[in-house]
């Protein structure tokens, strides 16, 4: 599985409205700890085949980063039929997996 770039408004609600358990790691560019735990998000994609993975660049989707309300990058968000399931703020692998496990049941 792979993380996909979330590029529109439209594309965020039909993913987070799609049925299935989908992660979203909320990031910036000039995030340091954006960067540093981008390749662990990845490679946990690999590891939970039953969900989808995205990302939102927080200064080019402005608009869907203040409707789930984004106050600090990176912020990871569980969602399923478009209800949020659960968040994780901060560069934590730990709490990462964390959430990871409890939700992509």
């Amino acid at each position: 599985m792979t993380v996909t770039a979330i590029t529109s408004k439209q594309q965020f609600d039909e993913v987070v409205n799609s049925g299935k358990v989908v992660f979203i790691d909320f990031w910036a560019t000039w995030c340091g700890p954006c960067r540093v735990i981008s390749p662990i998000f990845e490679k946990f994609s690999e590891q939970f085949a039953s969900a989808e993975f995205y990302k939102v660049d927080v200064d080019d989707q402005a608009d869907i980063s203040e409707e789930v309300g984004i106050k600090a990058m990176p912020t990871f968000m569980a969602f399923k039929d478009g209800q949020k399931l659960g968040e994780l703020v901060g560069a934590n692998p730990g709490g990462l997996e964390t959430l990871l496990k409890t939700h992509a049941a």
